[in-house]
Order: structure tokens, then sequence, then C-alpha cells
């Protein structure tokens, strides 16, 4: 069943685990009592584990060479899942839509709150989706416009009183013209200059927030944000969550279909179009200039939104809340949930934000599981969960004359 050559393998892959993790898997130095613990059991586990799972990781790869032999035979099939896919569709969504209405009713304020967390990482994935996925531009600064509708908020409430519904058009305002002011110096960079100029442009910010005490408050940051309220009526905090969890719902649904209706526009084909090659764009007439910086402006509009929706969410920010691990965080959920697909970025999103909660059980271990997890992914879905297809436009003999 197994050959000796994969037996030697999976023994020698063992062994190199136990001698990588020894220092800290067995060996538990107790400060207190100046004594050291041995922990050996740790080391079996270690090689055990590793041992098999060498199995599993060399089955998955030769499944996946594999894969496009079976891929071919699966073609006959594919008109009769698409129809039966179809037939579902409706009954899926009413039943999704009820659920939607009814969890927070159900659902305790810390579950309503992690889910109303969940869905703001769907609008910035679905914002940095236009820029990343459509235009094909590596941006590693996006927490960027993130701040910039939060302190937006925070700033006018603090200042001048303004509330929630005011502040939420002048957030996206003031990101996208911040998009426009960093897209004129990067339109002549592309691939990894661009992402380390996103990068340090994102750092910028961040340090101007952090270091301008008289404008930012700085490392203090801002408290005593209001939530969004309607006129007359009084909230507590139950129903504020619900009420922030319902606008955060209607966010999803409105950037959904912007998003959707851009991807199909001519916009959107010029952005595929200079995302896959942009000599060849440029030469079929598409003004590159144009195109790039409408990526970076429309695609700041919905992080200058979330942010504002950030800030009313949890009454206080500071600079802290907007690195650089932030734009990675959303980049990731991007690039694992799948490239210019939107079902992909809210699938990459919800598992991003609700999976490192799923795992506080195992709190000890649960960013190696998280590791592990993505490691797998770009390995065996580089393309992600649910990669973006590509609609195929056929004319009928009928129909040329």
């Amino acid at each position: 069943m197994f050959k000796l050559s994969e037996i030697k393998k999976s023994l020698f892959t063992s062994l190199w685990f136990m001698f990588l993790t020894f220092p800290i898997m067995v060996i538990k130095v107790n400060t207190i009592t100046d004594t050291v613990v041995w922990r050996w059991k740790n080391l079996v586990i270690v090689g055990v584990g590793s041992f098999i799972l060498s199995f599993v990781w060399r089955w998955a790869l030769k499944r996946k060479e594999q894969g496009g032999s079976v891929k071919e035979n699966k073609g006959v099939f594919k008109k009769a899942v698409l129809a039966k896919t179809t037939q579902y569709k409706l009954p899926g969504l009413i039943v999704i839509g009820v659920m939607i209405i009814v969890l927070p009713f159900l659902a305790p304020m810390y579950h309503t709150s992690v889910i109303t967390t969940a869905l703001i990482y769907v609008i910035l994935g679905l914002g940095l989706n236009v820029v990343v996925g459509l235009g094909g531009l590596l941006h590693l600064g996006y927490a960027a416009f993130y701040a910039v509708g939060a302190y937006t908020y925070a700033l006018l409430h603090f200042h001048y009183g303004l509330n929630f519904w005011v502040a939420l058009p002048l957030g996206a305002l003031l990101s996208a013209v911040l998009g426009l002011a960093i897209g004129f110096p990067v339109l002549r960079l592309r691939g990894d200059y661009l992402a380390i100029v996103t990068l340090a442009f994102g750092e910028i910010t961040r340090l101007i927030l952090e270091n301008w005490n008289d404008f930012s408050f700085g490392p203090s940051g801002i408290a005593n944000i209001a939530r969004p309220a309607i006129t007359g009526v009084k909230m507590k905090l139950p129903q504020a969550t619900i009420f922030i969890y319902f606008i955060a719902i209607a966010m999803v649904v409105f950037t959904i279909f912007v998003v959707n209706r851009l991807e199909n526009s001519r916009v959107g084909r010029a952005w595929e179009a200079m995302r896959e090659d942009e000599i060849a764009s440029q030469s079929m007439g598409i003004d590159l200039t144009k195109a790039k910086l409408l990526a970076f402006s429309i695609g700041a509009v919905w992080a200058g939104f979330v942010g504002v929706l950030f800030a009313a969410k949890t009454t206080f920010i500071n600079p802290a809340s907007f690195t650089v691990m932030q734009s990675i965080t959303i980049l990731c959920v991007v690039v694992i949930g799948g490239m210019g697909s939107i079902p992909g970025v809210i699938v990459g999103a919800l598992v991003f934000t609700l999976l490192p909660e799923f795992l506080r059980s195992v709190s000890e271990y649960r960013m190696l599981v998280f590791g592990i997890t993505l490691v797998f992914m770009m390995i065996f879905r580089p393309g992600g969960m649910i990669q973006k297809t590509r609609n195929i436009y056929k004319f009928k003999d009928g129909d040329i004359k």
C-alpha cells in the first residue's frame, strides 16, 4: 500500500520537524523555581503528527496534479449542475435573508457585534477588490483610507458635534480625495514597486495620526464618539448594537450592487484589461491614467464609508487600529476569497473574522491552525475559495445574418 520511499520521506520530515520544534515544544524553563521541565510527550506528538501529515500532503499534491484530467471529464455535467443550482438560488436567498433579519434578535449582543465586524471586513474587502482584484494594482496601504473615514467622523463629532449621517458621505469624499492624491504619484509604478509605495503611504498616514497630537490627539485617540441614532429615539447599548448591525447589512448590499455594476460596465472592463496587460490595453485605446485614478478613488470610497461605521461602532479610535497588519489582513481577505470575485471576497471576509472566534477554545494554537489553513489554501486553491468566473456570450446560428 505504501512504498518504502514514501515512508522514508515521511520519517525524514518528522525527524526534521522534531529537531526544529525541540526548543519550543520540549524545553520549558520555570523562572520562579529555576528549574527546567522536559516535555517529551510533546516531541512524540510532533513526530507522529508530522509523519501522518506528510502522507496527507503528498496525497493532496498528487490529487492536485491529476485535477486537470478530471476537470476535462466534468464538462459534460456542467449545464445540469448550473441548472440545478439556479433552481435553488431564489429559495436559498430567501432563507439567508430571513436568517440575517432574525439573527440579532436571537443571538447574544457579543455575537451580533462580531458579525458586524465581519460585515465591516466584507465592505473593506469589496473596496480593495476594486483596486487589486479588478485593477490589478497591489495596494498595501488600504488601512490609511479606513483611518481617514474613522477620523473624519471622530474629529467632526468632537469639534462640531456632527452626527453619523452627515459624517458618512464626508468620510467617503475625503477618502476618495486621498485616493486621488496617492494615485497621481504612482501612475508609472507597478508590481512590487507599487506595493512598496502604498505600504509607505499607509505608514506615513499612521505616523501622522500618532504624532500630530494637536490634530488627532496622538496615541491617546478619541473617545466618546456617538453611535448612529434616529432623531427622537433613545437607544440603549443592545438596541444600538442591533441598529449598527442593520446599517452594516444595508451598506454591504449597497456595496455589492455598486461593485457588481462597476464590474460589468465599461470602466470595469477597462480595469480587467489593464490588469491583464497594460500595454495591450493602452494600445486598444484605454486611458490608463483615468482608469488607475478611478480605481484608487472608488476603492477608497468604501474604506471611508466603513471607517465612519467603525468609529461609530467602537466609540473609540486610535492609530493602533490602522496598522500595516490591518492592510495585509484586508488584502488576505481578497486573495484567499478570490481576486475579482464578489462572493469569494464575502466568504473570505467571513472566514477571516469568524474563524479566529470559533478557535478561541484552542487559543494557544488557533493562530497556528489559522496559518496552516492559509498555507493549504494558497497551495491547493491559489485562485481563492470562490474563483471569479467570466461570462461567455455565444451567438446562435440565426443571430448573425
